[in-house]
């Protein structure tokens, strides 16, 4: 197992030093690790990262070639970096699962520990959730437009580098792929690999109706042939035809379908089809690829276009506005069992942070299973179960009364005193899970253009002490 704890910034480390010296390093601390926009201008992001993230922590320590590097900077004391040498990590954990609909400012990973501890695992963590949060909202707003279209995760190539495609196509399948392109991630997490054939194996043929018998002769039983080399309707299709024809029915075999790379789908995917059907061989199904987007996908369906299945790569590994912007804050600190709330002032609102100990929890209508809201609130408040007011946190006169719901609590202590107590479920666990949490978001908030918002609104008590630690802190400036 890789050790990612050098995975961080040297700050970590100069502020690790910085406590050290000053014997705060035993002060336990609370972070918050969320966003403060949903991701892909979507009206929610999918959880992920969850995974790497225990592993990470699992295997968190300072090795002797890692402090040795960190002696040749010159800027440790040996003090500090015999205290590295011993280095675990013994806090708490709290996370929302993976495959969870996510939303803005809704605290995704809790960490209370010492403050050392806490501080110099911010970068790593923030690493494994912008990335996965990232694929996993991508491949599922594709997923959405999709419906009933299976998709398949094709971007290996595209994506910024081996750990970063295997990643991606862990998340595409908790998303709700199909499969995915990447053998190594099929080796690793025992997913589907799916694929067809390159341009490069029909051009360095003598003819195209060469490579697809080639190809038909190797794979007589998978046969997807690229149609789009040369001209998907006057060559493509018709030498697709042919070659089943010629080799493959006669030997028992069914063309299983054709891959479109370009051009205008809609219309190649139809008239495709046409030709299919005139040769009896409507059985054929039509892969269409392309740098497809999830509103692009949405127009070909409006358009009538014929779609068997989908293939994405681009558009997940490295989606257009794909940062994610997760962020980690200080938003407390324990004194005497009690929780000192701390909180980040900004001149933009939205950078204000909500200090305090949280919990996140999620209403849902008892009889449409919708989810109204979720609600943050102070670690100790005790939620009712017959009847809530919502109140809108930028506009207080903003207030809603619910009753006949249910009520979840989403984050889940995954950590005890450094200990892993979260069984974390197997890939495909997670995909259905996502896929029934999905089911519960109104379908105005899945829109792929300008989404609905889903309501997170802060409780009555944490909301005035978030407005009394502003108003003391600007009264004593």
């Amino acid at each position: 197992m890789r050790n990612y704890t050098m995975m961080t910034d040297l700050y970590e480390l100069t502020m690790a030093q910085a406590y050290f010296n000053s014997n705060e390093k035993d002060k336990i601390a609370i972070f918050d690790a969320f966003f403060r926009r949903e991701p892909l201008d979507s009206g929610y992001g999918i959880m992920a990262g969850l995974d790497s993230i225990i592993n990470y922590i699992n295997n968190l320590h300072f090795n002797e070639e890692n402090i040795e590097y960190l002696r040749s900077l010159k800027i440790f004391s040996i003090d500090f970096l015999d205290y590295l040498k011993q280095f675990k990590f013994t806090g708490d954990i709290y996370a929302i699962p993976d495959g969870t609909p996510i939303f803005r400012n809704e605290p995704l990973i809790v960490v209370k520990a010492p403050l050392i501890e806490a501080q110099i695992i911010e970068t790593a963590l923030l690493s494994f959730l912008n990335a996965s949060i990232c694929y996993t909202t991508a491949t599922r707003k594709i997923v959405e437009a999709a419906g009933d279209i299976p998709v398949m995760e094709f971007g290996a190539r595209r994506a910024f580098g081996p750990d970063a495609a295997v990643e991606a196509s862990k998340c595409s399948i908790i998303a709700g792929a199909a499969g995915t392109s990447n053998v190594l991630a099929g080796e690793k997490y025992n997913i589907p690999v799916m694929g067809t054939m390159a341009h490069s194996f029909i051009t360095e043929a003598d003819s195209e109706y060469e490579a697809f018998l080639n190809y038909a002769k190797a794979f007589p039983n998978n046969c997807v042939f690229l149609v789009d080399t040369y001209d998907v309707l006057k060559s493509g299709v018709p030498n697709a035809i042919k070659v089943a024809k010629d080799y493959l029915i006669p030997n028992g075999c069914r063309l299983k379908g054709i891959r479109i790379d370009s051009g205008d789908l809609a219309y190649l995917s139809k008239e495709s089809k046409k030709l299919l059907i005139d040769a009896d061989m409507g059985d054929t199904k039509i892969c269409l690829s392309n740098g497809l987007k999830a509103d692009t996908i949405r127009s070909l369906i409006d358009q009538g276009a014929i779609i068997d299945s989908i293939g994405v790569g681009d558009n997940i590994v490295a989606p257009d506005s794909s940062r994610v912007g997760c962020v980690y804050k200080n938003v407390g600190m324990i004194s005497n069992d009690d929780v000192i709330p701390k909180i980040k002032l900004s001149g933009d609102t939205e950078k204000t942070i909500t200090p305090g100990f949280k919990k996140v929890y999620r209403f849902y209508d008892k009889n449409t299973g919708y989810a109204l809201a979720d609600l943050i609130a102070l670690h100790d408040e005790k939620i009712p179960k017959d009847e809530y007011t919502l109140i809108d946190p930028t506009d207080e006169t903003n207030q809603t009364k619910i009753t006949n719901y249910t009520v979840k609590e989403l984050l889940v202590k995954i950590f005890e005193n450094g200990k892993l107590i979260y069984n974390d479920p197997s890939i495909y666990d997670k995909k259905n899970y996502c896929a029934n949490e999905m089911k519960s978001l109104y379908p105005e908030i899945k829109r792929v253009n300008k989404p609905h918002k889903h309501y997170v609104d802060l409780s009555e008590e944490l909301l005035n002490v978030k407005k009394d630690l502003i108003k003391r802190i600007k009264n004593s400036i």
